[in-house]
C-alpha cells in the first residue's frame, strides 16, 4: 500500500530543522492527501464530545467519546481504568477497524486525548506502524479545510486484539511498594498534571488534593503549544522538560484521568526512554482511596513522608 511506503515530510513550523519529528505525527497536509485511502479510518476524540455535531469534524471521521469508549466504567473508584480487551475490541469493531486499517487519531486538546487512544491500541497489540496522530488536531485541519456535521457510521470491522502487554502499566500496589514504601532508586514517578493539581492548590478529579508521595511534577502539556497551533514542540524542548529523569530508570507516569499521562508516555518513548509504564487509574483512583497517603506542596515528599 502506497500509504505505508510514503516517507512523510512534516511541514509544521514548530519543529526545528535539527529535530526529528516522531514518526507517529502527521500533518493536516498529509491527511488531505490520504483522506480517501480505502483502509484509512479517522477517529476524533473531542474534549466536549457534542462538538462533533455542533462545530463539526473532519469529513469521514468517526466520533470517539473519551470517557465511554476509552475507560472501564464499572465502579472501580474511577471512570478511567483501562477497558478490557474484549470491550475495547468491540469498540474498535464498531468504528470499522480491521487488522490492516490505517488509523489517524486527532483531538482538540493538543493530542492529550488522542494519546490515550494511541496508548490503548499499543497496550492491546495493534500494529502501531499503522497508527498516526494528527499534529495540531482540529485547529490544523480547520485552518484550510471544511468540517462536516454529518455523523459517520462504518461497517463493523473484524480487528482482533492481543492480551494486554503487562510491561506497559502498573497498579497502585506497585507504586505504593516501589516509590512510597521502599523508595527504590530504580523508580521515578511522574505526575503529569498541572502544577495546581500536584501541589494541592486545586482539587480535581478526586475527593482529595495533592500528589502521591515521591512523585515529581512534569506537566506533559508543556511539551505542546496552545492557542492557534496546538502542536508538539521540538523534541529538543521536550527533552529539556525530562532532563532530570535518567533513561536507565523504571518510569511510572500518572495524571488524573488517563489522558495527560498517555501524552507523557508518548513524549518519553519518542525521546528513547525504554522502561515507561502508566499507573492504571492514576490520581482518579489513588486520590479517592482514603487509606493511601497523599502529600501537598511543591516537593515530592512532605510532612511525615519527608523523614
Amino acid at each position: 500500500m502506497a500509504l505505508l511506503a510514503l516517507i512523510v515530510t512534516f511541514s509544521v513550523p514548530n519543529f526545528a530543522s535539527a529535530d526529528q519529528a516522531p514518526g507517529f505525527l502527521v500533518s493536516s497536509e498529509w491527511l488531505e492527501e490520504h483522506i480517501e485511502d480505502k483502509k484509512l479510518i479517522v477517529l476524533e476524540v473531542r474534549y466536549y464530545p457534542h462538538r462533533y455535531y455542533t462545530i463539526g469534524h473532519i469529513p469521514g471521521a468517526v466520533q470517539v467519546q473519551r470517557f465511554r469508549d476509552l475507560g472501564d466504567n464499572n465502579g472501580q473508584g474511577t471512570l478511567m481504568m483501562f477497558p478490557s480487551k474484549q470491550a475495547f475490541q468491540s469498540t474498535l469493531r464498531r468504528w470499522g477497524v480491521n487488522d490492516d486499517s490505517m488509523l489517524v487519531l486527532y483531538d482538540d486538546a493538543r493530542t492529550a486525548l488522542a494519546s490515550r487512544l494511541y496508548f490503548l491500541l499499543k497496550l492491546y497489540g495493534y500494529d502501531m506502524s499503522r497508527v498516526k496522530l494528527l499534529n495540531g488536531g482540529t485547529v490544523a485541519w480547520q485552518s484550510f479545510n471544511d468540517m462536516s456535521r454529518e455523523p459517520v457510521k462504518k461497517q463493523p470491522g473484524n480487528v482482533t486484539l492481543k492480551d494486554a502487554d503487562t510491561k506497559l502499566f502498573v497498579d497502585w500496589s506497585v507504586v505504593y511498594d516501589r516509590v512510597v514504601s521502599s523508595r527504590s532508586p530504580d523508580y521515578v514517578l511522574i505526575d503529569a498534571r498541572p502544577k495546581f493539581g500536584y501541589t494541592g492548590e486545586k482539587k480535581t478529579h478526586a475527593v482529595r488534593a495533592g500528589h502521591i508521595p515521591g512523585a515529581i511534577n512534569i506537566v506533559s502539556l508543556d511539551g505542546t503549544t496552545g492557542g492557534d497551533e496546538q502542536v508538539w514542540k521540538p523534541l529538543s524542548q521536550i527533552a529539556e522538560m525530562y532532563k532530570s529523569v535518567p533513561k536507565d530508570k523504571n518510569i511510572i507516569a500518572y495524571c488524573h484521568d488517563g489522558f495527560r499521562m498517555s501524552l507523557a508516555y508518548l513524549q518519553l518513548t519518542a525521546l528513547g526512554y525504554k522502561n515507561v509504564r502508566l499507573y492504571n487509574g492514576g490520581w482518579g483512583h489513588w486520590g479517592n482511596k482514603f487509606s493511601l497517603p497523599v502529600v501537598k506542596g511543591s516537593e515530592p515528599f512532605a510532612g511525615d513522608f519527608k523523614l
